[in-house]
């Protein structure tokens, strides 16, 4: 059984950078279509580099307190039970374990990077990310609390779009300029980020459809009407969010050229 808290705050991790990750791939390819090449992660240029690595400390201060709140907050903390440890936090557990790798990979990143210590290429990142997101593939499809039902769709969707991270993190290793491979990837993030906080608000928030209800660790639907409608709109739900990304994709492109697009022809001659 899941929380709202629970969803929502890897669903603003996963936005934030997936948002992120969207812009910089548009940035880069509309200012220099040749050159243009996939990144784990993007820099924010400008600012005397102060704020450049900005993503990768955004991404282990976020995991850190996710891990707090997964560890500390959400077992009160009350790890044992008459000596034995207490199965019903076993799930903050297992949350725990998916969050440490996307923590190492951003402590992996930073080294990498800014260091002499383990220097990376972006390739071998990639494999990092793929195996950060294997782990959360993982943890949705082996856990220990019961997705029957419309917690059950909801997490399955949320299987396709970490199948899709892990793919286009793969393919990101093997080819580095393909922009669509690089585009995929920042839908993915901002996909699950979107999800995340779409399952919080039907399953733990004021969304929940008429004649389902959550009973002790549970979402129960009284008829079977009522869990088929309350799929259907699930689907819809994800159906709207991909529209929506890909409406923004289209107006992020429209200004990105705009103002920083530079032309096939001017490319050639420079």
């Amino acid at each position: 059984m899941g929380t709202f808290i629970g969803h929502a705050v890897p669903g603003t991790l996963f936005l934030l950078v997936g948002l992120w990750h969207l812009w910089c791939t548009i940035l880069r390819y509309v200012s220099n279509p040749n050159n243009s090449r996939v990144r784990v992660w993007n820099p924010v240029p400008g600012f005397n580099n102060r704020i450049k690595y900005l993503e990768l400390y955004t991404i282990v201060i976020g995991t850190f307190i996710d891990l707090c709140a997964e560890l500390l907050y959400s077992p009160h903390p009350k790890y044992f039970v008459n000596g034995v440890l207490d199965s019903a936090h076993l799930y903050c557990f297992e949350h725990a374990g998916m969050i440490v790798m996307f923590f190492i990979f951003g402590l992996v990143s930073l080294v990498s990077v800014k260091t002499s210590y383990l220097p990376m290429p972006d390739g071998a990142l990639c494999f990092v990310i793929a195996a950060a997101f294997s782990s959360e593939y993982l943890l949705f499809h082996f856990h220990s609390t019961s997705h029957k039902g419309m917690e059950g769709h909801y997490h399955f969707i949320l299987l396709m779009l970490i199948a899709l991270s892990i793919i286009t993190s793969i393919l990101g290793a093997f080819v580095p300029s393909s922009f669509p491979v690089d585009l995929s990837s920042g839908i993915a993030l901002t996909m699950q980020g979107l999800w995340f906080y779409q399952t919080a608000f039907t399953l733990y928030g004021p969304m929940m459809p008429e004649g389902c209800e959550q009973i002790g660790d549970n979402i129960v639907c009284s008829l079977s009407d009522s869990l088929i409608r309350g799929e259907l709109l699930a689907n819809f739900q994800l159906f709207t969010l991909v529209v929506g990304v890909f409406v923004l994709i289209a107006l992020s492109y429209s200004f990105a050229y705009s103002r920083f697009g530079r032309s096939r022809e001017a490319l050639a001659e420079s």
